[in-house]
């Protein structure tokens, strides 16, 4: 075997440990989690039960943390505050992309400077528009305020940069305008980016927690997160409750990301080809 085949070996399996260490960090707190969720209740805290593995502390914390109107809430909000993103996103990723108007650079400028900008500095001011609204308390207070997102018309701005221009001017000789070259060329082959964004934007509204807390207090619009935070202060000291209640507010999130991971990466791998 010859000195760059050996070195090659060595710095493959030198990657592939610093992989699987990383891999074992971030799991690890993550199994803890689930395994001892199932200690039954009324036993001292065990990470590996040694008895019966019991499912009642699921069954408990879903009824005591009223879970199924949470899930309903943060679905309804996480489902349309990605529905909104991917519209305007898309809208304005593509006239930035392919447009040419004066200030196109000044405006996307303007859009990479709101990545920067934490929504928590933009509260009092949302907040005063809301309630100029009359949304505070409403469903619009959570999904409003998100609704377009920088991060996402950056995204799709350059992933579109990375699709042939030769494809939209057959579809111009064909006939077709702007919005059908957007809805039926480029929409369809942005499918990767178009994933990437569903699986950013819905997993960052299922863990907000900052919104409910601030633009809410019906008890009818709690969402997963805050209700997931109201039953820790209720139950400090049972672990295994709290950490069900863990696992009941994660499975969603980590079985969407699983179905999607492969469009994900493959997403996130092509913004960055063309600039």
């Amino acid at each position: 075997m010859s000195q760059e085949n050996w070195n090659l070996k060595s710095a493959n399996f030198f990657s592939l440990g610093v992989l699987l260490l990383g891999a074992f960090i971030v799991l690890l707190p993550l199994f803890v989690v689930f395994i001892t969720s199932f200690t039954p209740p009324g036993t001292a805290l065990q990470i590996f039960p040694q008895n019966n593995w019991s499912l009642a502390n699921y069954r408990d914390a879903w009824q005591r943390g009223k879970f199924l109107l949470a899930f309903a809430n943060s679905t309804l909000v996480a489902i349309a505050v990605t529905a909104f993103q991917m519209v305007t996103s898309a809208l304005a990723g593509y006239a930035l992309a392919r447009l040419k108007f004066r200030g196109k650079q000044a405006l996307l400028l303007v859009v990479l400077a709101t990545l920067v900008i934490p929504f928590q500095l933009l509260v009092i001011p949302i907040f005063l528009v809301l309630k100029w609204g009359h949304l505070i308390n409403t469903y619009g207070a959570l999904i409003l305020p998100t609704a377009v997102n920088g991060f996402g018309i950056f995204l799709l701005r350059q992933y579109f940069q990375t699709i042939p221009v030769e494809l939209e001017e057959a579809a111009t000789i064909d006939g077709a305008n702007r919005l059908q070259i957007l809805w039926r060329v480029m929409l369809p082959l942005a499918r990767p980016a178009l994933v990437t964004l569903f699986l950013f934007t819905f997993i960052a509204e299922w863990n907000d927690l900052f919104k409910p807390l601030v633009f809410t207090t019906r008890p009818e619009l709690r969402t997963v997160q805050l209700a997931l935070a109201e039953f820790q202060e209720q139950f400090t000291n049972n672990w295994p409750l709290m950490m069900a209640a863990v696992t009941i507010a994660t499975v969603p999130v980590m079985v969407l990301f699983l179905i999607g991971q492969r469009q994900f990466i493959r997403g996130i791998a092509a913004t960055g080809i063309k600039n």
